[in-house]
């Protein structure tokens, strides 16, 4: 790597550490064009350059920390051997992320994250095609040897996500810290969560 291209990288992380902060601090209306020069001490001209708007910038942010989980739960996912202790990985993957990295995963939960999926959902698979296909990959197989139910993938998928998704969200919007309990859902939801796609939940 050139020192251009280092000197780069080190401002797009910059602007984009920046705009993490921000976004946690003060949601969605905290993430402005002056409010991340201002924190990150980068110029806008530099901002354009590297995302050209804020909305590139937002997903570029989105993208970057989708990448680190589906990552995460990737590595976790192939060091099991059935869906059982996969379903289980899945999850408690899932839940330790969130509470490592809070900020990235209230980013990651937003609504606006939610609209700019939905109108960019190809290029969202797309661009996550390799992780995304290892979970394809998985249930399929799984579906295949009897342990998870006859059932489309996307259902499964939808089976797993969904009830731990919920809950990631109820915990990432409580006032009260009591309320919810991260340790407490990693014991609980996947077993929950295994009855609903287990071919024979017993």
């Amino acid at each position: 790597m050139s020192p251009k291209q280092h000197r780069g990288e080190v401002t797009a992380d910059l602007l984009l550490d920046a705009a993490l902060r921000l976004f946690a601090e003060q949601g969605e209306q905290g993430l402005t064009v002056s409010a991340v020069t201002k924190a990150s001490g980068v110029s806008l001209g530099s901002l354009y350059h590297h995302f050209g708007s804020l909305d590139g910038l937002f997903d570029a942010l989105a993208q970057r920390w989708l990448s680190r989980l589906l990552g995460e739960l990737v590595t976790a996912l192939q060091a099991t051997r059935t869906a059982r202790t996969g379903i289980r990985a899945i999850v408690r993957t899932h839940l330790a992320f969130v509470r490592e990295h809070r900020d990235a995963a209230l980013l990651l939960h937003s609504a606006r994250t939610d609209q700019r999926n939905m109108t960019q959902a190809r290029e969202l698979r797309d661009s996550q095609e390799a992780r995304l296909s290892v979970f394809a990959l998985w249930i399929q197989s799984h579906v295949d040897s009897g342990e998870l139910a006859p059932l489309p993938p996307a259902l499964i998928e939808s089976l797993v996500l969904g009830p731990l998704i919920g809950f990631i969200r109820r915990w990432l919007s409580q006032v009260d810290d009591t309320e919810l309990d991260l340790d407490e859902a990693a014991r609980i939801l996947p077993e929950r969560i295994w009855r609903s796609v287990a071919a024979d939940p017993k």
